[in-house]
């Protein structure tokens, strides 16, 4: 299955047991507008460089569209229609009052300077500046962008329709940023599984964590449970792994990463593969990185008890019936990795009101967040016992649906 399909898999096993009208599959799988734009850059050597950018918009029922933009050399449509789906249930699940929207341009990073990623930025904005805004559609960071892209948004769109912050979330602090957006997603997910362990009479202290993608989201989540007493014993990015069994020094481990660009040589640590950290004996997995790491082929070796899905769509359809045949318990992307847009949703609210919340203000509103929609998760799982991941989709897919209704159609 493709990641769409995949999505559209788990949203239908959700449907059947709400046994809803199959009306409700057009009106609620159909996105609202897909955007696909040439973007045409000079680059620092003369030459010209052709990429193609998408933004798809899904879902508005439940306030403005909103989803992450990122930059990666296999951005495609249906990629991008499946992660624009799922924000719109990663929204609902956590109860913040927005949509699902997702963007993207298919480039590789690492290839172009500082000042051909800006202008390829400013481009990309002037492409679909008349379909976004801070009513309409709300970018955010994802893979290989950050805080220094969302800044050139935000510019680029202002100098177009006036000051405007709140077009875009994840900025900096100093450009009308939330503090504790950076930590957001990673620290959402430490909540996420803290709430899942403690529902089985477990605590984070002393579980071992493997967390496959040391970027933002995966380094935040090391660090976190490192700091409360978890043991994380292997982590890995793009150009490989390391494992220690006692535990990782994680300080330590992103003092080398910082110093080389990856987590491989870290001294204190014996070499692994991506594909071996995905299948090594631990508590939790942590996918990380990208989607559709978990298949049909190696979940069959997954070896954790649990699957905290810190990544968009990491688990196949395929691989998600293999963990549950196996008891390994699936911590669904829409609400595990959600703490990213819930702080977006504050800075949103911030920019929106002219005012600035302190980072304490932001993580207890954050962990409410969370804390909240694991009981209402749980509360759908028991009421319709079934597993986690379709929990998840049936509570956020109840609150899309109660929306279209009351709004009406057409």
């Amino acid at each position: 299955m493709t990641p769409y399909e995949t999505t559209n898999h788990f949203i239908e096993a959700a449907f059947k047991v709400l046994d809803l009208n199959p009306r409700y599959e057009t009106l609620l799988i159909t996105p609202s507008r897909e955007l696909k734009v040439e973007v045409i850059i000079e680059k620092d050597d003369g030459s010209i460089g052709n990429f193609i950018g998408y933004r798809v918009q899904h879902d508005d029922s439940r306030g403005p569209f909103k989803g992450g933009l990122r930059f990666h050399h296999e951005v495609e449509l249906e990629e991008v229609r499946s992660l624009a789906s799922l924000m719109t249930w990663k929204t609902a699940v956590v109860g913040v009052p927005f949509g699902g929207a997702k963007g993207g341009i298919a480039c590789d990073p690492r290839e172009l300077s500082q000042r051909e990623l800006e202008r390829l930025t400013r481009a990309f904005v002037d492409k679909i500046a008349e379909f976004i805004g801070p009513k309409t559609d709300i970018p955010a960071p994802d893979v290989n962008t950050n805080a220094a892209v969302m800044a050139w948004i935000f510019d680029q769109y202002s100098r177009r329709y006036g000051f405007s912050p709140a077009v875009v979330t994840g900025k900096p602090v100093e450009l009308h940023g939330s503090l504790g957006r950076g930590a957001a997603t990673g620290r959402g997910c430490m909540y996420a599984v803290r709430e899942v362990l403690k529902h089985d009479g477990k605590s984070l202290e002393g579980q071992t964590y493997a967390i496959q993608g040391f970027g933002n989201v995966g380094s935040w989540f090391g660090k976190l449970v490192h700091e409360l007493g978890g043991k994380v014993v292997a982590v890995s990015d793009y150009k490989g792994g390391i494992f220690n069994g006692d535990g990782l020094d994680i300080p330590a481990v992103e003092k080398h990463t910082a110093e080389t660009g990856s987590v491989v040589e870290f001294s204190k640590a014996e070499p692994i593969s991506n594909a071996d950290l995905l299948t090594m004996p631990c508590d939790v997995l942590v996918p990380a990185a990208l989607g559709h790491v978990l298949t049909a082929d190696n979940a069959k070796d997954v070896k954790a008890k649990y699957v905290l899905e810190a990544a968009n769509g990491p688990t196949t359809a395929e691989a998600n019936d293999v963990l549950d045949s196996k008891g390994i318990v699936s911590i669904p992307d829409i609400y595990a990795n959600a703490g990213g847009v819930s702080v977006s949703y504050m800075e949103w609210v911030q920019n929106t009101q002219n005012m600035a919340w302190t980072e304490d203000e932001v993580n207890e509103k954050l962990e409410d967040i969370m804390v909240k929609a694991h009981v209402g998760v749980r509360e759908a799982q028991k009421e319709y016992g079934c597993s986690m991941r379709t929990a998840a989709f049936v509570r956020a897919i109840r609150r899309v649906k109660d929306a279209t209704d009351m709004r009406g159609i057409g």
